[in-house]
């Protein structure tokens, strides 16, 4: 079986999952076209929060990325909220190709009210509830959350030279230059020969089309390859995505019949180290001499 898949999901699961989205979507009155009593249905109540909770306004682009709507779908609810003086439309000044919008006071009133009634639909549910079970309750939806979010991320082969790859390094570079006492010098940086074609590989994790977190390969030797820079953004961690990145990773190895992969890390990375660890690798001797290395990693593969 190909590294980081579990094989066909039980039907059994499947089938939870959508008995679950019946029942929940039911009892919060996401079926009714007037949601929680105001005058509209809940996919333009939620555009609404949407522009309304992005100071500045928002441009539509970001919008139907975010949310993951269709255009048309997108410019007939905006044109609706529009002529009930909801919003207003407007091109961004630094940009004429993107439409920006933003709520009206009219619109901001609205959402206000919109979040007095949400918090008190929420407290009424809560409310019947013991405070173990409530407890309980909002345990398990950070934990469906967390999952729903992981599972709806994805993890894509680039280019190494490409822009989001080169992005992705940036950020990476700036975040351990910020938590090696040594600081981080980006020349160590992988370039983009070294990742791409034949000599390797660069993933990069997207979450609603914003890239959120990368990994490389590079050939060290015949049948050896080398794993850089698993990164993950600060505001996609603690969901398992670094697990899911370094899957791929290993999973692309074997695909070029790589039969071993190898990696160092720093001594400062306790999480990351304890991840490889808990992913089968086995502490080695240093195999390069790198600066900023203080562990070196080697585990075997299966190639496919």
């Amino acid at each position: 079986m190909e590294p980081g898949r579990t094989g066909p999901v039980p039907s059994e699961q499947v089938a939870a999952l959508r008995r679950f989205n019946r029942y929940f979507t039911r009892r919060i009155g996401a079926l009714d076209d007037h949601y929680l009593g105001q005058d509209r249905p809940l996919g333009e109540a939620r555009l609404l929060f949407e522009i309304a909770g992005t100071p500045g306004g928002v441009s539509l682009r970001e919008l139907r990325s975010r949310l993951g709507l269709d255009a048309g779908y997108l410019s007939r609810m905006t044109k609706a909220l529009q002529a009930e003086g909801m919003v207003r439309i407007s091109v961004d000044p630094r940009d004429n190709r993107l439409r920006m919008i933003e709520p009206t006071d009219t619109g901001r009133l609205e959402v206000k009210e919109q979040n007095r009634r949400a918090n008190a639909l929420a407290a009424g549910l809560l409310d019947t509830l013991t405070p173990d079970q409530r407890d309980r309750l909002v345990d398990a939806m950070t934990t469906a959350q967390r999952l729903l979010r992981l599972a709806a991320i994805t993890v894509e082969l680039v280019d190494g030279a490409s822009p989001d790859a080169r992005a992705c390094l940036d950020a990476y570079a700036d975040d351990i230059d910020a938590r090696f006492p040594e600081g981080f010098d980006k020349s160590d940086l992988v370039r983009p020969e070294e990742v791409s074609g034949a000599a390797g590989a660069f993933f990069v994790a997207y979450e609603e089309g914003r890239a959120v977190g990368c990994g490389a390969l590079r050939t060290l030797e015949p049948g050896v390859g080398e794993i850089k820079h698993v990164w993950v953004h600060p505001e996609a961690r603690r969901l398992g995505l670094a697990g899911r990145i370094l899957d791929a990773l290993e999973g692309e190895a074997a695909a070029r019949g790589f039969t071993v992969v190898r990696l160092d890390t720093h001594a400062s990375l306790t999480e990351a180290q304890a991840m490889y660890r808990a992913a089968g690798y086995r502490e080695i001797p240093a195999y390069l001499d790198h600066v900023y290395a203080s562990h070196w990693f080697e585990k075997r593969l299966w190639a496919v």
